[in-house]
C-alpha cells in the first residue's frame, strides 16, 4: 500500500512469470476457487488492473499454470532416451525424469494433481493427463512385449503404481532437504519396477519362445 492507501500499479520483479508463481502459490494454500483477483492482488501488492495487463482472467492464469506442469511431464516423452533404444530403458528415463520434473516444478505439479475437472480448463488438462498416461502405459506394455518386465501385471497397473508413488512426492518433498531428486528417482526405481523386472534367466527364456 501507498502512504494514501491506493494499491501501487506495479512492484519491480513481478513479470508475468512472477504474478505467475506467486498465483500458484496461492492456488495451493487456499484452493483455486477460493482464490479470488483480490486475494491474488493483495499477495502481491499490485492492483486487480496491473494483474489483468499480464492475464486477461483467473482462468488464464490455471491454464497457463497447469500448461506449464504439463508441458514439461509431455517433454519427457519426447526426449531422444524415451524414444530410443530398449523400451525397459525408455521407461527408466520417463520415471527418472518425471521426478525430477516434479522436484523442478513442485507448485505447478502439486496443483495439476489437485485438478478434478469442474471447469473447461481443468478438463482439458485432466483429457492431457490421461494421454500422458496412455503413453506411459504403452511404453511398459512394450517392455512386457520384449521379456524385461514381467508380463503377469496389467501394463496400467504398472502405470498407475508408479506414477502414483511419484505423484506422492508432492505431500512430502520439500526442496533443500536431505534428498535430491536424483536419489529419489533411484528410491522410486528400485521400488516402482526392480519388482516386476523379469530375472536375467527368465528373460532369456522368454526371446527364445
Amino acid at each position: 500500500m501507498s502512504e494514501n492507501g491506493a494499491l501501487r500499479r506495479g512492484r519491480p520483479g513481478y513479470d508475468q512469470q512472477g504474478i505467475l508463481d506467486v498465483a500458484v502459490a496461492a492456488f495451493n494454500q487456499y484452493g483455486y476457487d477460493a482464490t479470488s483477483m483480490g486475494v491474488l492482488a493483495d499477495r502481491l501488492g499490485l492492483s486487480k488492473s496491473a494483474i489483468y495487463h499480464h492475464f486477461a482472467s483467473k482462468d488464464e492464469i490455471l491454464e497457463r499454470a497447469l500448461d506449464e506442469a504439463l508441458g514439461a511431464l509431455e517433454g519427457v516423452l519426447e526426449e531422444p532416451a524415451a524414444t530410443r533404444g530398449r523400451a525397459a530403458d525408455r521407461i527408466d528415463h520417463v520415471l527418472r525424469a518425471a521426478v525430477h520434473v516434479l522436484v523442478d516444478k513442485l507448485a505447478y505439479v502439486t496443483l495439476l494433481l489437485r485438478v478434478r475437472g469442474n471447469t473447461e480448463v481443468e478438463r482439458r488438462a485432466l483429457a492431457r493427463r490421461r494421454a500422458f498416461d496412455k503413453q506411459v502405459t504403452s511404453l511398459v506394455s512394450e517392455a512386457q512385449l520384449e521379456g524385461s518386465l514381467r508380463s503377469d501385471i496389467d501394463a496400467s497397473v504398472v502405470a498407475r503404481l508408479a506414477f502414483g508413488m511419484i505423484n506422492s512426492i508432492v505431500e512430502w518433498y520439500r526442496p533443500g532437504g536431505k534428498e535430491d531428486a536424483d536419489r529419489i528417482a533411484d528410491d522410486v526405481i528400485a521400488v516402482a519396477l526392480d519388482g516386476v523386472r523379469m530375472p536375467t534367466s527368465n528373460r532369456v527364456e522368454e526371446l527364445l519362445r
